[in-house]
């Protein structure tokens, strides 16, 4: 065969190669509706179907976003668990009141001295006896129980008990302790330290009468990570500036080794913070 001969043949045989290429898909009418909704478009030609551009995936996208919210939410207990109460189940003798003793223990002893001396109950033959001791406990105990200051309430956040043994000065412990247990003759809590910051009677002092009274304490921790016992007054003939005028003498008072800061709280409550500087 010549040159020119197979050359001709080529060229007619390319437009069946061309052919041979083409694919023809002929799938199932709702096969096809389904691919045409979704995936894929049909050519030009109409013979050949080619893949279009992904539809938006609304599930994964949900999906997502409840992912990433559950996993903020996760991280919400751990800043609150810094701020939990610790209750205060530790018994002390100074929590118990001396007043209620004495009368309970003076007022059984005459009650049943009395009814053994009348025959009402057995024992007559130590009837004198218990006479003779219930009657000055029974007396003992109404003067303590009058003469009697109940202890403030103590709030203590878990964080704060854990730095109070190590950062809590002396004078901040004393404190704590004083104010949370029965005291006998003292006219208020902190009396002593009132009596001197606000001058009673003196010149730029307050009147007797205005004096603040404690109201409850909160051991807490600042911002900055430093033991904090905040002392909460109530006081309704004074103003705040009556405090911030004795923040550096709350600071002498009650240091050294503190800073004091002056807040006001609801109502006539105002709130005197001593923050301790040891580290």
């Amino acid at each position: 065969m010549s040159i020119a001969g197979a050359a001709a043949a080529a060229t007619c045989s390319l437009p069946r190669l061309r052919r041979a290429r083409e694919v023809v898909i002929t799938p199932s009418p709702r096969a096809s509706s389904r691919l045409l909704s979704s995936d894929w478009r049909r050519s030009p030609a109409g013979r050949v179907l080619v893949p279009g551009p992904p539809l938006p995936t609304p599930r994964l996208r949900r999906a997502r976003l409840l992912l990433v919210a559950s996993a903020v939410d996760s991280t919400q207990p751990s800043s609150s668990s810094a701020k939990t109460v610790v209750p205060d189940n530790e018994f002390s003798v100074a929590k118990v009141s001396f007043g209620v003793i004495g009368l309970a223990v003076g007022g059984s002893l005459l009650s049943y001295g009395f009814c053994a001396y009348f025959s009402i109950l057995p024992g007559s033959e130590w009837s004198a006896l218990m006479l003779t001791y219930g009657f000055p406990l029974a007396i003992i105990g109404m003067a303590l129980k009058y003469a009697e200051l109940k202890p403030v309430p103590c709030i203590t956040y878990s964080d704060a008990e854990v730095l109070r043994e190590r950062c809590a000065t002396p004078i901040l412990k004393q404190v704590r302790s004083d104010v949370t247990r029965y005291r006998y003759g003292d006219e208020q809590h902190l009396d002593e330290a009132l009596k001197r910051i606000f001058q009673y009677g003196q010149g730029g002092g307050i009147p007797r009468r205005s004096a603040p009274t404690l109201q409850t304490i909160r051991e807490e921790v600042t911002e900055d990570g430093k033991y904090c016992l905040v002392l909460v007054f109530e006081a309704k003939a004074l103003k705040l500036s009556d405090f911030e005028q004795r923040q550096a003498k709350f600071t002498s008072f009650f240091g050294p080794g503190i800073i004091a800061e002056i807040g006001k709280g609801e109502a006539d409550l105002y709130e005197v913070r001593l923050i301790s500087q040891t580290t």
